[in-house]
């Protein structure tokens, strides 16, 4: 069988189960964004190379981006099954990554970061940013049709997890962080916070006698 078949000439392509809708439609946007964030992290995992702590992680994210795209290029109206795993922990999986991470860090995570820092981290942030695109195509995709719930639960974890490994990286590496501000509700608790008491220096007259 050739790679080409020539049927998306009139741009058209093929969901799971057969049906055909325009390369712009927006399940097509929501599971393409979704696969040049997949390529962006093949590119991050060959920079880091082989023997790196991180590619066992990664490799089951590219995965499990396969099975949820399989999964939105399949309309909820398609009689064809799909066979393949839907990642239900994902989720977790990424909440637990990203406590592993914080919890060998030396500052936490208060602040909004410039990306940059190294190559490895600008990467991570390119990732994080894509999987951010593919979460704002994925809410209009669920507007309408239905979406297994663990997809976008994933999806969102993953911009997340994405900004710790970029901060992970930079501090193993020494870099400074270029930081913007805090979040917001970092802001909203430090203003709420009571206001420190006076510790101005005493006049004599407040001084105790000798």
């Amino acid at each position: 069988m050739k790679i080409y078949t020539k049927k998306g000439d009139n741009g058209t392509t093929g969901l799971f189960g057969g049906q055909r809708v325009s390369k712009d439609d927006v399940r097509v946007e929501c599971f393409g964004t979704l696969d040049e964030a997949n390529s962006t992290l093949g590119l991050l995992r060959v920079k880091l190379g082989a023997d790196h702590a991180w590619q066992p992680n990664l490799h089951r994210i590219q995965k499990d981006l396969m099975d949820m795209m399989s999964h939105l290029a399949r309309p909820s109206t398609a009689k064809k099954i799909n066979p393949n795993p839907m990642p239900e922990d994902g989720a977790q999986f990424c909440e637990e990554w990203i406590d592993a991470l914080e919890g060998q860090m030396t500052s936490p995570s208060d602040y909004f970061l410039l990306p940059g820092g190294n190559e490895i981290s600008a990467l991570c942030h390119v990732v994080r940013t894509q999987m951010r695109r593919g979460e704002r195509r994925l809410v209009t995709l669920m507007a309408e049709d239905e979406v297994h719930p663990a997809i976008p639960a994933y999806i969102n974890r993953l911009s997340d997890l994405f900004f710790t490994l970029s901060r992970a990286e930079m501090d193993k590496a020494g870099v400074a962080e270029e930081k913007w501000q805090l979040f917001l509700y970092k802001r909203f608790k430090k203003a709420e916070e009571p206001a420190a008491p006076d510790t101005a220096t005493p006049t004599p007259a407040d001084e105790p006698a000798a």
